[in-house]
């Protein structure tokens, strides 16, 4: 069911990116929660953490990666949208006990005017790394690709 359910995924990835322009942060935005989601594993209730983390990715207003390690990450999806999180400059995590808990912690979104924005945290799934950076680098790939088919050949001046 995992599989049927991946390969749909890549599915809709691929018509996303075939009919997303590179120019439509909507569409991108898209695209790219769908390739997390597509990398996700299933939810569990809770995650270690020891109070810091190596880095996090903004995936829209109701969606981040937090990297435990470079090797290590969570799609953290929260009741939205959280105001900021698309482009915040960091965030805060309010967890007890050494652990992240879905449906009872919340993400502080900071850099937001009037104060933090909190957003309580709605699922937590963890991301199969190696899988989900391949399948970037193949995207980035393909986008090349397509830009440089995309691009109007260059017009020569005429001797005279």
């Amino acid at each position: 069911m995992m599989t049927r359910a991946l390969v749909l995924s890549l599915v809709l990835i691929a018509a996303a990116s075939s009919t997303a322009c590179a120019t439509d942060p909507a569409a991108r935005e898209a695209e790219r929660i769908a390739l997390y989601r597509s990398h996700a594993g299933e939810p569990v209730d809770s995650i270690q953490y020891l109070g810091s983390y190596s880095g996090w990715t903004p995936l829209g207003d109701k969606a981040f990666a937090l990297w435990t390690r470079p090797s290590q990450a969570y799609l953290i999806e929260v009741h939205g949208p959280c105001i900021g999180l698309d482009f915040a400059d960091s965030i805060g995590i309010r967890s007890f006990g050494g652990r992240i808990s879905a449906r009872f912690d919340q993400v502080y979104v900071r850099g937001v005017a009037g104060g933090p924005s909190t957003c309580q945290i709605r699922e937590i799934r963890p991301l199969n790394v190696k899988a989900l950076r391949a399948d970037e680098k193949r995207l980035r790939e393909e986008r090349k690709m397509r830009r440089a088919t995309d691009e109007p050949a260059p017009t020569q001046a005429s001797g005279g």
